[in-house]
């Protein structure tokens, strides 16, 4: 994406890439020191991953695990910090190793400079991943545990 490209539409096209599981091009959206966060990360599962290669790793296999469909109800909000979004939404698809329906509603702080995400807080619901098959691949020795 260009460097003209909005913070919001940076995002909706992240989305895109997303449900295509583009993961390689959604990577390539990311600041080479980007950090993604998740604060209600359960023990055990990574909360802080440090720039775009710990990004990369954490993501490779998402669509082997979740195959997402949609993501209906997306709400973008604009903040008085430049760069910087909250947004509503949520995941909709199926667990790939059960076939079960997968749902989740996600609030998101992310941050955009120069056309990057630079940093993306993730307060997803960790009572989902106590579902099975809904396990992402995670890399300890990538990420820092908080």
């Amino acid at each position: 994406m260009p460097t003209t490209t909005s913070p919001a539409d940076l995002y909706r096209h992240s989305l895109r890439l997303l449900l295509e599981k583009d993961i390689a091009s959604w990577v390539a959206l990311w600041a080479e020191h980007g950090v993604m966060e998740f604060p209600f990360a359960p023990p055990g599962r990574p909360r802080r991953l440090e720039g775009r290669e710990a990004v990369a790793a954490y993501m490779r296999d998402y669509p082997d695990h979740i195959d997402l469909h949609d993501f209906p109800d997306l709400r973008i909000h604009e903040t008085t910090a430049p760069g910087t979004l909250v947004v509503e939404m949520r995941g909709v698809g199926r667990l790939v190793a059960t076939g079960k329906p997968f749902d989740m509603t996600y609030i998101a702080v992310v941050t955009v400079q120069d056309g990057r995400f630079t940093s993306y807080r993730d307060y997803w619901n960790p009572l989902a991943v106590q579902e099975p098959g809904a396990a992402l691949t995670t890399h300890p020795t990538r990420s820092s545990a908080r």
